[in-house]
């Protein structure tokens, strides 16, 4: 459900939105992206890496925070929005991955607010996979 303007005030928390990380998922971003790199896609080479399994790529969790961006700000989101993030730590098959934001700022402009929020992607270990920032024009 998209936030209005109106609704948001600095502090806010966004909704925590979840997803199961499969390897079904995985296999299919390595089709769209052409990435099969055998980290993600192959589990008997994984297993011998130090991460002792396949990961997720790093942008199909990202992937994931943008949707829930769109989700939280619509149309503002997909004109006007730009992230900072940091991988923190790989995402397995298995894992639940929570996302979350909340409101840091709200920087009014001529024709827009600025609003800025700091975004989380973490395990159900609650380790940070992806940490940062976004900021998302919207018009008044």
């Amino acid at each position: 459900m998209t936030i209005n303007l109106s609704e948001i005030t600095s502090g806010m928390e966004l909704p925590d939105s979840k997803i199961l990380v499969i390897q079904e998922h995985i296999h299919m971003y390595a089709e769209a992206s052409r990435d099969f790199n055998p980290i993600h896609i192959d589990p008997e080479f994984a297993v011998k890496t130090e991460f002792g399994g396949t990961v997720a790529h790093g942008m199909l969790i990202l992937a994931h925070l943008s949707a829930y961006m769109t989700s939280n700000f619509g149309h503002s989101w997909m004109t006007g929005g730009t992230l900072n993030i940091r991988f923190k730590a790989a995402a397995r098959p298995g894992d639940i991955i929570t996302i979350n934001g909340k409101i840091t700022s709200l920087e009014p402009a001529d024709n827009f607010t600025l609003v800025s929020c700091d975004v989380l992607c973490r395990n159900q270990k609650d380790e940070a996979v992806i940490t940062g920032d976004a900021k998302v024009r919207m018009k008044h």
